[in-house]
């Protein structure tokens, strides 16, 4: 398992993107409306629109994994589940499982 991606979810996408490009210097990979992403070497920060269920500020680890069943199994072994099935998204599988306190992990695989 390798973290992918850290996303941010912001509540004014531009004022995100200054803040980390200009303030911070990262290097910009690319930016839309609906998501950002700055390169930062193997983890990508990335900025998403918030919302109801993601309010400014919330943050997301998002893990790739070669197998999405044999990862299944081991966060299984260590009492983890995922918190609905995979999905097929953006030519991956996609999944979702709970950290500690409030924070959402997400898993990508290949399909």
């Amino acid at each position: 398992m390798q973290l992918a991606y850290v996303m941010v979810f912001v509540d004014d996408m531009d004022a995100g993107v200054a803040f980390y490009r200009e303030a911070l210097g990262l290097p910009l990979r690319f930016a839309s409306p609906g998501w950002t992403e700055f390169d930062t070497g193997t983890t990508t920060l990335a900025l998403h629109p918030s919302s109801k269920d993601n309010p400014a500020g919330m943050m997301r680890l998002g893990f790739q994994v070669p197998d999405m069943a044999a990862c299944r199994t081991q966060l299984g072994k260590a009492g983890i589940t995922l918190t609905g099935e995979p999905r097929s998204e953006h030519g991956m599988l996609l999944a979702e499982f709970a950290g500690p306190g409030s924070l959402s992990n997400s898993l990508s695989a290949p399909r």
